[in-house]
């Protein structure tokens, strides 16, 4: 069984998770550009139970997607480091941003989401799945 560990910036927050992600994706969602300051957020989706949070406790934010639905980013109230997400669209699932994960070597992206929210400066790899915006169930 795979062990990923990860934190915030300050380190005010650490996690490990047991086991491999079911999906990895690249999210080009307005909401995921302003919540990282990036270009995309890259996001590696898990079950719930995987995670195991060491240290910490981080402060939660709710919104509207653009599907409509509740989605809650998890940060750190210190460095401001966003480590965890989750929505309503998706119970029992948290997903794991990967700039919180110590070594993150392994990560390839599996999708890109919201391609048609993308910006122009970022590459689109043709070779992976790509949806203008989520893809059908």
């Amino acid at each position: 069984m795979t062990e990923i560990a990860g934190g915030c910036l300050c380190g005010a927050i650490r996690y490990e998770i047991n086991g491999e992600p079911f999906r990895i994706a690249n999210c080009h969602c307005d909401d995921c550009r302003k919540a990282t300051g990036s270009a995309y957020a890259t996001i590696l989706f898990f079950k719930e139970e995987q995670i195991k949070i060491l240290q910490g406790t981080p402060k939660k934010f709710e919104h509207l997607a653009d599907s409509k639905n509740t989605m809650i980013k998890e940060f750190c109230s210190n460095c401001g480091s966003q480590v965890f997400g989750s929505g309503a669209m998706f119970p029992g699932v948290r997903d794991v941003t990967v700039g919180s994960i110590d070594d993150a070597s392994f990560v390839k992206p599996e999708v890109n989401l919201y391609t048609a929210h993308a910006l122009s400066c970022s590459h689109i790899d043709d070779e992976i799945d790509n949806f203008p915006g989520m893809p059908p169930s």
